[in-house]
């Protein structure tokens, strides 16, 4: 998983197909980018060989002189037991943006299930081991996006369908029922499950939680007032990531609160925006070090509606995986919560610099080598490793 590696994406569905053969792999830590260790098996090479995948034959004296190499550096190597169940928070309506998450599965060749509101509300979460959030807006403002878009079909089907989820489940508003299937998301966390989110989800989430019952919707999206008190009524206790942040209710302001680094007046452009991993101990730090397990350390920017995260917002007890160099920014976070984790990575298409509504989707054969796109894979293949090996 090195520099020589053909499709590091790819890779990381090899490793599934692995798994789902209920073969016994090991993730080398730090060595050769992160590489993959597998019982020798047929299918799998051949699997290789028509996705395009570099792999090794390794000798029995090979793999011991590799593991004495890991043994005396920072590096580690962590079992993958099993194939984790995914599951993708998508809404059934066609939004005119994608998902990164789901695109890097669906390149990678690795199998997940959709689920909304419904399956959230109806307790079906506790059957995946994973869960990914993208461009999701969790305060039900429907994105913010009331003040360049209401009159558009597409924002005014994505009204309708979400009313009509809240009255399926007897909430009067949908930023009732969104801020339900955030406490059932926070449950499912904190019995032990593995959360990832991307772009608005990440802010919008932790908005949500910290907002429980309190209304900040403002009346031009939902109908009715805002509650007056609705900053001093936050409880940031409730959060994953963030605290002490402020909110900005003004539905023709495309931003939710101050935690949202984005500053879309002064774009930085692709060839300066960039951020940095962090060097973790991969004996000490095991799950850091796997969700930054990549073949550079240095990684192209790109926007979102939520870009990355002021640092000052984020609470002491996360850990910062990467940071914006030279500015009060962090691109990705991680933290436990109860028995679970969650991971939050700015930004909405790492190989897209300014995705806008409308553009159409990334093609990921062409950028089968993408770093930031293997910052997501390494989320999606951590709930494999085995448990008593992962200290945090």
């Amino acid at each position: 998983m090195d520099n020589t590696q053909t499709n590091h994406l790819k890779a990381y569905g090899i490793a599934f197909a692995g798994l789902k053969e209920h073969l016994v792999g090991r993730w080398l830590l730090n060595y050769r980018g992160g590489s993959f260790l597998f019982p020798d098996s047929e299918s799998l090479t051949a699997l290789c060989n028509i996705r395009g995948v570099r792999y090794e034959n390794v000798s029995s004296s090979d793999v011991a002189a590799i593991l004495m190499e890991i043994q005396a550096n920072n590096m580690e190597s962590i079992a993958l037991e099993k194939e984790p169940k995914i599951a993708v928070y998508i809404p059934p309506n066609a939004l005119p943006w994608d998902d990164a998450v789901t695109m890097a599965l669906d390149y990678a060749e690795i199998d997940y299930d959709r689920v909304w509101d419904d399956e959230v509300l109806g307790g079906k979460l506790p059957e995946y081991d994973w869960l990914h959030l993208h461009h999701e807006d969790f305060t039900g403002q429907y994105g913010k996006f009331y003040g360049s878009y209401r009159n558009t079909s597409w924002y005014q089907n994505d009204v309708r369908v979400n009313e009509a989820m809240a009255a399926k489940h007897n909430f009067a508003k949908v930023w009732q029922l969104k801020h339900a299937v955030a406490e059932k998301i926070r449950n499912y966390v904190i019995n032990g499950g593995f959360m990832f989110a991307m772009c608005a989800a990440t802010d919008t989430y932790d908005i949500a939680l910290a907002a429980k019952d309190v209304d900040i919707v403002d009346a031009a999206i939902d109908g009715d007032g805002i509650d007056p008190q609705y900053q001093s009524k936050l409880d940031f206790s409730r959060t994953f990531a963030f605290e002490n942040f402020t909110l900005r209710p003004n539905p023709y302001e495309y931003e939710f609160s101050d935690i949202d680094a984005s500053d879309y007046s002064s774009l930085r452009g692709p060839e300066a925006d960039y951020f940095q991993l962090f060097d973790f101990s991969a004996k000490y730090d095991p799950v850091p070090t796997m969700l930054t397990q990549c073949h550079t350390n240095v990684i192209n920017g790109f926007l979102g509606q939520t870009t990355s995260f002021f640092k000052d917002k984020v609470k002491k007890s996360v850990i910062i995986l990467a940071e914006v160099p030279g500015q009060n920014e962090v691109k990705y976070i991680h933290g436990n919560i109860g028995k679970g984790t969650f991971t939050f990575y700015g930004g909405h298409d790492p190989e897209d610099y300014q995705h806008k509504v409308g553009d159409p989707e990334t093609i990921l054969e062409l950028h089968k080598n993408s770093p930031g796109y293997r910052l997501i894979l390494n989320n999606v293949l951590f709930p494999a490793a085995e448990k008593k090996q992962l200290k945090t």
